[in-house]
């Protein structure tokens, strides 16, 4: 059953609402009745390495112009194309 407090609840019982959310319930924290906030359990960003952190990815040659030119003469000098 989803929780609902309000900011000053919320401050005084907040280690209670923690667990509360640890347990699975939904907890939402309102000013003057009206939802602001709800709380989450915190999850780690997965970070993958490797091959693996391309999957799903796709090359749209479409999105792709080409080389800029003046980017080109910065790093290959006025006869780059050449």
């Amino acid at each position: 059953m989803p929780t609902q407090v309000n900011v000053h609840e919320a401050k005084s019982q907040l280690s209670k609402l923690i667990e509360k959310v640890l347990a699975g319930e939904q907890v939402t924290i309102a000013r003057a009745g009206k939802p602001v906030v709800d709380l989450v359990v915190h999850e780690e960003p997965k970070i993958v390495f490797g091959v693996e952190g391309w999957v799903g990815m796709r090359h749209d040659p479409e999105l792709f112009d080409g080389i800029d030119p003046d980017i080109q003469e910065m790093f290959y000098g006025k006869d780059w194309d050449r």
